[in-house]
């Protein structure tokens, strides 16, 4: 965090596993050109960079989603397991295209052809500084297996291709209860048909 209207005063990690948490102590520069107090501890989890990828297939306008357990809405009393696109973190040294080409094949068995970038947004810039790239992936959807993953990831994963029409309706009747499918799905209900005409070459 390097930013001239922010004042860092102290900075503590007293957590770092597959999560890390930093405690800042704090004042930044107020819209009216002062400065605030000195903020109460601010938690920071630091999470790292992911990437979601939309799967579709214009050819039969289907979209490829997969299914797994989710211990964090489980735990606040929603559903444990979700119905979600792909997605996984970036590693050292990895570009998020590259992320979405290999989370494609393990947990979904698709090669992505052709593939485009959606947006990025933060997950929640209030504690998170996990940053999302989300894609939408050409692929084939015929032929795919039952389920997919990698077990030294413990990773238990059913795959499905859904029509484009009924992935919709389950955005539009809250059953994407996670924010990367929610957006990736409703970026694709406002461009699948400009989409498929410049995949299928109709334009």
């Amino acid at each position: 965090m390097n930013h001239p209207d922010i004042e860092i005063l102290d900075k503590k990690t007293p957590y770092k596993g597959f999560l890390t948490i930093d405690v800042y102590r704090l004042r930044h520069k107020k819209f009216d050109g002062t400065w605030t107090d000195v903020l109460p501890p601010r938690e920071v989890c630091d999470r790292g960079a992911a990437v979601g990828v939309l799967l579709y297939d214009p050819d039969l306008d289907t979209v490829v989603m997969i299914e797994q357990f989710r211990v964090g809405s489980a735990a606040a009393g929603g559903p444990a397991w979700m119905t979600e696109i792909v997605a996984g973190m970036v590693g050292e040294g990895e570009t998020p295209e590259e992320v979405a080409r290999r989370e494609s094949m393990e947990e979904a068995g698709c090669a992505i052809q052709e593939i485009e970038q959606i947006c990025d947004y933060y997950v929640s810039p209030g504690a998170f500084t996990e940053m999302v790239t989300v894609f939408c992936g050409r692929v084939d959807s015929r032929n795919l297996a039952a389920t997919g993953g990698l077990e030294e990831e413990h990773e238990d994963i059913r795959i499905m291709a859904l029509p484009a029409d009924e992935a919709i309706r389950m955005m539009d009747e809250n059953r994407l209860r996670n924010s990367v499918a929610i957006i990736a799905i409703g970026w694709l209900a406002r461009h699948r048909e400009a989409l498929r005409k410049r995949w299928l070459g109709q334009g």
